[in-house]
């Protein structure tokens, strides 16, 4: 098949249309309205990203009588391993952000002083089901914005050492496309599907973080010799059981507490960390104390409609669930369930090393929400907050360095030097699109491949199968399989765009968990056991208080461990107690 070339120019190039994405569009587009800005989206920014079906708060947000520094604090309680001035400089625009919603039209809740409702130390209640198409119209108001929609990025354009555009075909149509600018900001999300899913087979999809989102973001970075940062904090969700709803807004709202079977409370015994939570109900479980549930039995009848409406926002097939069963909250517990890992840097810190201003290390290349790494609990605000900076970073950048003019047209897209380099990497991309655009043996073989993949990391590398438990032998087989996939996914075909897609995602999910598995193995401890027990170092070492990055050099993926800035006695001292023993966790039960 021979695709079809499209070209497109633009001074801020944006590679993803979720929330950070569209907010580094409108902070260009109203900072620069003489700049040209250009989304490209694999979906469609109406309803793309982790915001695609609604949420029902903000999550980050500075209420009256706490400040910033209280947010680092509070995420360094959580996380421990943080970059104090990226968590800061994104908690100091939270509240700009909130507010610059609701002028968009967002509805945030009020209490009767007309003060803000909260829920929680550092949440605000929203109705939010319609939050990505409001962000989606707001773009619509700036003509200096134009927005591509159903186009897969695959690989950045690098000329002299310098990130000036980028390569994808249409999701629906076939073409090719490259697109050069002056700067280009990752907005992309994070990983999905690298691990076997809680609900397989049709039901496949149905998790907790967006199933498209495959992980390209890291792995254009990861293969243009980006550093890496943090991929070992992979993240497990705790959630409903089946419906994988989020559980933060009965635990929040209506103070519900963790049970096992026999009725204990037994959160405070893991901690109350994001890790702890999800660390306690797997124990629990495996300890014979199951299932485990959210204490809602008894809560008041209006505290039910609350619970019905809130998920109603953004996780409808809870509420369906509950008055399908006819029981609602009140008369029955909702049981728990742990998600499979997942690399997002919005909850935790994977993503690419960035300075305060977003930059990554590649020059002309910037990093914004689930990609950007070393800042955990953004949630939507700090998501909104990093492509602000980025945007803000980028243009500023722009005016500081006019060297840097790699696109203002499409007939003078880049200098010659430039153009023979960026034609050259497009030629050999496109190429490899039509090469894979044939019947052939490898045709169709995506999906096999992938749950190949999965039963592999879910096997040998802390998947829901093991309890998130992994060893370095078990890092050293599943590095070994997963590159044996990487070789096979290299002859799979596809029939038309839509399958040269699953390749591509394929790809990409291959690269993503190679550079996992390294910084898995990297990290001798077990410093969030909710998210993952290495067996063979089951506590904490005050050595591996420090920032795990990594590299792509000459093949092979390197280690880099960075100190953590500012902060040397934070971590420091003896190696800290291992995890309580099997069967230290609770009472005995049978049930």
């Amino acid at each position: 098949m021979t695709l079809r070339r499209e070209f497109f120019s633009a001074d801020l190039l944006i590679i993803g249309g979720g929330t950070a994405g569209c907010y580094a569009a409108i902070t260009a587009a109203r900072r620069s309205p003489e700049r040209s800005v250009l989304v490209v989206e694999k979906a469609n920014v109406k309803r793309s990203g982790c915001l695609a079906a609604g949420v029902n708060a903000l999550n980050a947000y500075i209420a009256e009588g706490r400040t910033p520094q209280d947010y680092v604090d509070f995420v360094r309680r959580d996380a421990e391993i943080i970059r104090d001035d990226l968590v800061l400089t994104m908690a100091e625009r939270f509240n700009e952000c909130a507010a610059d919603l609701e002028r968009m039209g967002l509805v945030i809740l009020k209490g009767a002083d007309g003060a803000y409702a909260t829920r929680g130390r550092w949440n605000l209640k929203i109705n939010g089901e319609n939050i990505k198409p409001i962000l989606a119209d707001e773009l619509r108001r700036y003509s200096n914005i134009t927005v591509l929609n159903h186009v897969n990025v695959t690989d950045y354009l690098i000329s002299q050492g310098r990130v000036c555009g980028a390569v994808g075909f249409s999701v629906r149509e076939e073409t090719a496309y490259r697109f050069a600018a002056r700067s280009v900001i990752c907005a992309t999300g994070g990983a999905a599907g690298l691990y076997r899913p809680n609900n397989p087979g049709f039901s496949r999809h149905k998790m907790w973080y967006p199933p498209f989102n495959a992980g390209a973001g890291y792995a254009m970075g990861i293969r243009a010799g980006a550093e890496m940062t943090g991929f070992e904090m992979r993240f497990v969700a705790l959630r409903c059981k089946d419906t994988i709803a989020p559980t933060g807004t009965i635990a929040l709202g209506v103070g519900a507490k963790q049970v096992n079977a026999c009725g204990e409370v037994y959160e405070t015994r893991y901690g109350v960390t994001t890790s702890g939570r999800a660390y306690g109900t797997t124990r629990e479980t495996r300890e014979g104390r199951g299932p485990c549930y959210l204490q809602t039995e008894g809560i008041a009848p209006e505290q039910d409609a609350d619970l019905y409406k809130a998920y109603l926002n953004m996780a409808p097939a809870q509420t369906l669930r509950w008055v399908e069963s006819g029981k609602p909250p009140s008369a029955a517990n909702v049981e728990l369930a742990c998600t499979e890992p997942y690399i997002v840097g919005g909850h935790t810190g994977s993503g690419y090393w960035v300075d305060a201003g977003r930059r990554a290390t590649l020059p002309g290349l910037y990093a914004a929400g689930d990609v950007s790494g070393a800042a955990p609990m953004k949630f939507v605000t700090g998501a909104l907050a990093e492509g602000k900076i980025a945007a803000e970073t980028a243009l500023s950048d722009m005016e500081r360095f006019p060297q840097a003019d790699a696109a203002l047209s499409d007939t003078e897209r880049l200098s010659q030097a430039d153009a023979a380099s960026a034609e050259t990497v497009l030629s050999g991309e496109i190429a490899d699109y039509e090469r894979r655009l044939r019947p052939g043996r490898g045709e169709g073989g995506a999906f096999r491949l992938e749950e190949t993949m999965q039963g592999v990391m879910d096997a040998y590398a802390g998947g829901i199968g093991t309890d998130y438990r992994y060893d370095a032998e078990s890092l050293r087989t599943a590095r070994r399989r997963i590159e044996a996939l990487e070789r096979e996914a290299a002859d799979l075909r596809a029939s038309d765009m839509r399958d040269l897609l699953r390749v591509y995602e394929l790809r990409d999910r291959l690269t993503v968990c190679k550079t996992l598995l390294a910084h898995m193995e990297a990290r001798r401890e077990t410093r969030w056991p909710g998210f993952g027990v290495r067996t063979d170092f089951p506590g904490k070492d005050a050595s591996f208080a420090v920032h795990v990055n990594s590299r792509l050099m000459d093949g092979e993926i390197r280690i880099i461990r960075r100190p953590l800035e500012n902060e040397e006695t934070r971590l420091s001292g003896s190696r800290s107690p291992s995890p309580p023993p099997l069967g230290e966790g609770g009472a005995e039960c049978r049930v």
